[in-house]
Parts: C-alpha cells; sequence; structure tokens
C-alpha cells in the first residue's frame, strides 16, 4: 500500500509528468485501504501545439488534487446506463432480447434492422461508433440522425459505440417516462449514498483539457466540470455514452456494489443474478478498455497513454469486462489539468497529455 500510494506522486512529479494529477483508490472488501491524492486537479493554462506542451498557471492560480476532487467520468456513464437498463430487466418492464423497435417504433432504421436491446447493451448492434451530433444545429437535428441511423456492420459484430447507448437512453426515458439522470440518482447514486456521482455541470471537477480545432470536434477552450465530450455537451450534458462526474470514493462504493452481488450495506441496486448477467463477458453496456476514469488532461511524456486506470474493479481489463478479484475494488481517476490526449487513445480528455492528430476511437 506505500508503494502504491508512492507510485501515485511519482506520476506527477519530473519535467513531463504522466499526469497533472491521480487520485487512487483500493480496498478489498468494505474496507478503503487507499485513498492518496496527488498532484493538480487544475495545473495547465492551455495546451501549446507548437510546442507539444502545456502552458502552466502561475503557482497561486493551480488547484490542488485532493482525494474528494470529482473527474469527468466519460465513457464509464455507459456502465451506468447500461444497469439502469438492466434495473428494468430485472423488473420485467424491458425485454432483452426484444427488438428497439416495439418501444421506440420511430427509430426507422433500428425498426428496420430488427436491432435487439441486447445488441445495444453488447455493442453488437452494428451501429458505428458515433455521429457528428454535435454539427447539428438543434435537438430535432440530432434525434433525427439517431432515428435514421442504420447498422454498418452485421449484426452480432463487435463494434464499441455510443450510438448504442445513446439509443438505449432514448429506449429507457420512453419507457420510464424519466430521464436518464433521474433513472440513474433514483436506481443507482441515491440508494448507495453516492452523493458525489451525477451529470455536469460540476463545480471543482479536475480539469479536462484544452478543447479547441484543429485537435478537438468544437471549440471550447479549458474544460473543467463542463462534460468534455462534444456529442454529450451537444445533448446537454446528460446522454448515455458520457457526461457522470464522480469521485475515487463514489466509484469504489459503485465497484464494490457490484462484486458483491448488487448491495451494498443496506442497499441493494441489483440482484445477484442479473449483476451475474451484467459482468459476464463480453458484459454488457460498455469495454472495460475502453472505459477508463481519466479526468484528462495532465502528462506530457512520451508514448504511453497518460492515464490512470479507472475501471471499476482491479487495474487492468480482463477479457474485456469487469475483473472481479476477490473483494478488490479499485477506482482512480487520472487526474485534469488542461493538455489533450495521445490520438491513440479514447476519447478526447479521457488520457492526459498532448494530441496526436487523428484521434482514434
Amino acid at each position: 500500500m506505500r508503494h502504491l500510494a508512492r507510485e501515485v506522486h511519482e506520476l506527477t512529479t519530473g519535467e513531463r509528468p504522466w499526469a497533472a494529477g491521480v487520485v487512487v483508490v483500493a480496498g478489498r472488501g468494505p474496507v478503503m485501504a487507499v485513498r492518496e491524492a496527488a498532484g493538480w486537479a487544475v495545473r495547465y493554462a492551455r495546451y501549446d501545439p507548437e510546442a507539444d506542451a502545456g502552458v502552466e498557471l502561475p503557482a497561486a492560480s493551480r488547484v490542488p488534487m485532493t482525494v474528494d476532487t470529482p473527474f469527468d467520468l466519460a465513457s464509464l456513464t455507459k456502465l451506468f446506463t447500461a444497469v439502469a437498463a438492466v434495473q428494468q430487466i430485472e423488473r420485467g418492464t424491458l425485454g432483452i432480447d426484444a427488438r428497439v423497435g416495439a418501444y421506440l417504433p420511430d427509430f426507422r432504421a433500428a425498426s428496420a434492422h430488427d436491432i435487439t436491446v441486447r445488441g445495444l447493451l453488447t455493442h453488437t448492434s452494428g451501429l458505428r461508433p458515433e455521429l457528428p451530433l454535435y454539427d447539428c444545429a438543434d435537438g430535432a437535428g440530432r434525434l433525427e440522425l439517431l432515428r435514421a441511423e442504420a447498422p454498418v456492420s452485421e449484426p452480432g459484430t463487435y463494434v464499441y459505440s455510443d450510438l448504442n447507448m445513446l439509443l438505449l437512453q432514448q429506449l429507457l426515458e420512453r419507457l420510464t417516462g424519466r430521464t436518464l439522470d433521474v433513472l440513474i440518482h433514483d436506481g443507482i447514486t441515491r440508494p448507495l449514498g453516492m452523493t458525489s456521482t451525477g451529470f455536469g455541470p460540476c463545480p471543482g471537477a479536475a480539469a479536462t483539457e484544452d478543447q479547441r480545432r484543429p485537435w478537438a470536434k468544437a471549440d471550447r477552450g479549458m474544460l473543467r466540470g463542463e462534460v468534455h465530450d462534444e456529442n454529450a455537451w451537444a445533448l446537454g450534458g446528460v446522454a448515455g455514452h458520457a457526461g457522470l462526474f464522480s469521485t475515487g470514493r463514489d466509484l469504489a462504493v459503485f465497484c464494490r456494489a457490484l462484486l458483491a452481488g448488487g448491495s451494498y450495506g443496506p442497499a441493494r441496486i441489483l440482484g445477484p443474478d442479473f449483476v451475474e448477467l451484467l459482468l459476464t463477458p463480453p458484459g454488457l453496456g460498455f469495454s472495460v478498455d475502453q472505459a477508463w476514469v481519466h479526468g484528462g488532461a495532465g502528462g506530457t511524456g512520451g508514448g504511453r497513454p497518460h492515464g490512470v486506470h479507472g475501471h471499476v474493479a482491479g487495474d487492468r481489463p480482463v477479457d474485456g469486462h469487469v475483473p472481479r478479484p476477490a473483494g478488490q475494488h479499485g477506482a482512480s481517476p487520472a487526474a485534469g489539468g488542461g493538455q489533450r490526449a495521445p490520438g491513440g487513445g479514447g476519447d478526447a480528455g479521457e488520457t492526459g497529455g498532448p494530441v496526436r492528430p487523428p484521434r482514434h476511437r
């Protein structure tokens, strides 16, 4: 444990640190044995593309990292959306093998191609990774793109796609009459006591990135407390694939609930059989190897992703699903200070460091 804490501090030091700041939470069973923060939640004023480095703020303007600093969860939002869907499956209000068109008949392409709820949850619907919803003039245009989007690969082929979770969000909201943020709050975060988890804006969060063209899809400047994902931002900050903010402690609680069969203390969010459904490979809702909790903007070292694994369990992906070691839980968001992700990473802001275009999913 001392080694882990020491390593966290080493990640944030030196001329070109791995991250601007880091929070790590690790434990076993109900015990959080390590909670350590290092570096800065806000370190950089902007990214300098010519120098391929961040322009540091004056020392008096920086914000230290603490163990309670919230982070942009990025793609881990997908897992929360998946849990919300599995809760409806457990209640019998949603069929996992039902056709999406049965719930969303106005989504013409999904109906015509017989996309199923299981296809959305397992990323086997055939939908492409994303659409440029951020370029649409209004919400009606964004919704029309989703309604008309047809699969581009054979059903059953695994393609990690934000669109799966956006369609699932539409389905859940239509089915329940409640918005996704309310479903996640009422069904997951409130019963588990995750009081620091929710959709933004999130004052006090770690800075994520300096979002400017040409390396980003929008010109928004330095982001802190606003969702970094451009499509989630265009959708008002609440989206099935991105938008949640949380802390290391809250993520450890969420992970503990899943590892314990759906309960934490007196609260139960899912029954054990449905947790098994959620976590059995390939898993539902997300791909662990792409779901890093990177608050984003941090290190400027070369070559490797500049973020700390933020999977909801363990420290590495295992076969594309949530690792499930005996009782281990760990939530280790990487810190945000304001630079861009390497081009080979995931969503912008999910890893720290300078961008090297083009960006890849």
